[in-house]
């Protein structure tokens, strides 16, 4: 899997007269999960249309430069898309592409019924796989805006006519799921859609369109980059989040703020802690809050849920209960993070 190195990036902002606010980057686990022993995946097709799910749009059939053949093209991208991100996932010891399989959509523009465990136990048996990448479905719809004026006059033979220029919108839609015979489990079910937008110049709005001659690689890049997107739901990604700390209550409280300013978290946190046994108890509540606060910027979240929860009950600091919850909610992704890094 690939790691990115997370830093502390600290910055700070007005809030309250009490408090002020800061921003952290923190690390949040990857959408999906997949047991680490899972080591050799297999990708496979599922989106070709039957002879009775062939209803492709009329319009996508005059605008394609390949035609019918447009989806098939993009759906040969997305599916690279998926295996180029797996392929550098280090995840993975093994990614196969399973072509020889075909497979036919039952429906166009919306998910298909599963396939059953007993054909996903097959397939990964036979070829010596421990879960299975799907492309459910792939779908292009196209839409054209006709701007209706007339921009220009063309001759062509004996025929005249008004210049229109339509932009055009193309939605690619891909669905995807992951299929883990071991425990039966459908680990993940998601659609990744893209859209391209053009305009153009014709006799009309469709001969418009139609002359745009680089739809057909754009629809391939967009594919490709939906593929991308999928595989991506694997990695761990970061998350800008913002906490609030105290800055009134003594001048001890004061002077900390003036050093969290600077960057000197650990200053601040000294000060703070001297803090935490001042007889007036609404001062040492809040010493207790930005204690906790410290312990998350340091990346102890034990430490920074038991200040936190002693600000709430012993000393009523209403934000402490909430804090609570989003330190313990952490706690448990730092755990999920772990799972998904072993090997």
């Amino acid at each position: 899997m690939k790691k990115y190195l997370i830093l502390p990036l600290i910055a700070l902002a007005f809030s309250s007269c009490a408090t002020q606010e800061l921003y952290l980057n923190i690390t949040r686990p990857a959408p999906v999960t997949i047991a680490p022993e899972i080591k050799s995946v297999g990708i496979i097709d599922r989106s070709k249309p039957t002879d009775r799910t062939k209803t492709l749009d009329a319009l996508d059939k005059v605008l394609s430069l390949e035609g019918a053949d447009l989806d098939s093209i993009g759906t040969l991208e997305a599916i690279k898309g998926v295996t180029e991100e797996l392929e550098a996932n280090d995840r993975f010891h093994e990614v196969k592409l399973l072509s020889k399989l075909e497979f036919q959509a039952s429906s166009l523009g919306r998910l298909p019924a599963p396939l059953t465990w007993d054909q996903v136990e097959g397939i990964c048996r036979e070829n010596g796989t421990q879960a299975l990448f799907a492309l459910e479905m792939y779908d292009t719809d196209t839409r054209v805006e006709n701007a209706g004026g007339a921009l220009a006059e063309l001759s062509a033979g004996n025929i005249r006519g008004a210049l229109h220029l339509g932009p055009m919108e193309t939605l690619v839609r891909t669905g995807w799921r992951i299929y883990s015979p071991a425990n039966r489990a459908i680990l993940d079910e998601f659609i990744v859609a893209e859209s391209i937008v053009f305009g153009g110049r014709g006799l009309d709005p469709v001969a418009a369109v139609s002359g745009i001659i680089h739809r057909k690689d754009a629809v391939k890049e967009v594919s490709r980059k939906a593929g991308n997107v999928y595989a991506m739901r694997l990695i761990p990604y970061r998350l800008r989040v913002n906490r609030e700390y105290y800055v009134k209550g003594t001048s001890n409280f004061k002077t900390a703020k003036r050093l969290a300013r600077l960057g000197r978290w650990d200053e601040a946190g000294e000060l703070w802690n001297l803090e935490t046994d001042n007889p007036k108890r609404k001062v040492a509540g809040r010493a207790h809050y930005n204690m906790a606060i410290i312990s998350e910027i340091n990346g102890d979240l034990d430490n920074a849920v038991t200040w936190a929860q002693t600000a709430y009950a012993s000393f009523r600091i209403k934000k402490g209960l909430h804090y609570v919850r989003i330190l313990e909610n952490r706690r448990h992704e730092q755990e999920v993070l772990r799972y998904q890094e072993e090997r």
